[in-house]
């Protein structure tokens, strides 16, 4: 099995995104260029972060264009797993894959640091080897990381199980302070109805090794891993 990281113009995490998959968990992983408009033969699809089309317009609206989008969406609905991180989260949001949208920060200022996210779901695809109410210390980097939606998204959200993830304290507590970026009911994290399209502000790849001061990143990467046929789950 394979694993697709995209590549867009201005896509600056996708090294980090191979690192992760292909380094740490040894699976056989390949770029592909946004416009190659074929994802047949990839049981996992990465959209990484960075700043595509240096993020005209709005953050992921012109990525959302791209020829190999097409093949996204039809992979996606097939079933197939997708991930989107920091701006991959934003152009699914814009994509449709993804309810709600991705706009600049409350404090219009870009913020990089780490955080805490609560897993608010372990039953899924991205999360099964982590526990609900389970702290991870994983780190954020944007400018516009700020999750909206309408309030009857909200509540289907929540009544589905697919808020994934939320902004916590060092308690393990959901509160404003710990809201970087004031993403409503501090969300970090959602998937898809179906459960295969996840999208996540935070960085796990850049939380995968000892050295980067953090491996909490590793339990989302080997969620889907094992979800997707890829590893097999330690007993």
């Amino acid at each position: 099995m394979k694993a697709a990281i995209i590549r867009f113009p201005g896509s600056n995490c996708d090294q980090d995104c191979f690192y992760a998959l292909n380094d740490v968990f040894h699976v056989e992983t390949y770029y592909v260029w946004h416009k190659e408009t074929s994802l047949e033969g990839f049981g996992l699809i990465v959209l990484p972060g960075g700043f595509s089309y240096g993020d005209y317009l709005r953050c992921g609206a012109i990525a959302r264009y791209s020829p190999v989008m097409q093949s996204v969406v039809r992979e996606a609905e097939k079933g197939t797993h997708v991930m989107g991180i920091c701006n991959g989260f934003q152009i699914l949001c814009e994509a449709h894959l993804l309810p709600g949208a991705l706009v600049r920060n409350r404090s219009l200022h870009f913020v990089c640091k780490h955080v805490n996210v609560r897993v608010e779901n372990c039953r899924t695809a991205f999360t099964n080897t982590a526990l609900t109410g389970q702290s991870l210390n994983i780190p954020i980097a944007h400018g516009e990381g700020n999750y909206v939606a309408d309030a009857e998204t909200l509540r289907e959200l929540n009544r589905g199980g697919r808020i994934l993830l939320r902004y916590v304290d060092n308690d393990g507590a959901v509160s404003d302070p710990a809201n970087p970026n004031g993403s409503a009911e501090n969300i970090a994290g959602i998937c898809n109805a179906r459960g295969n399209v996840f999208g996540m502000m935070p960085h796990p790849e850049r939380a995968s090794d000892a050295r980067l001061g953090s491996e909490d990143g590793k339990f989302i990467f080997e969620s889907v891993l094992v979800s997707a046929g890829f590893i097999k789950a330690e007993k």
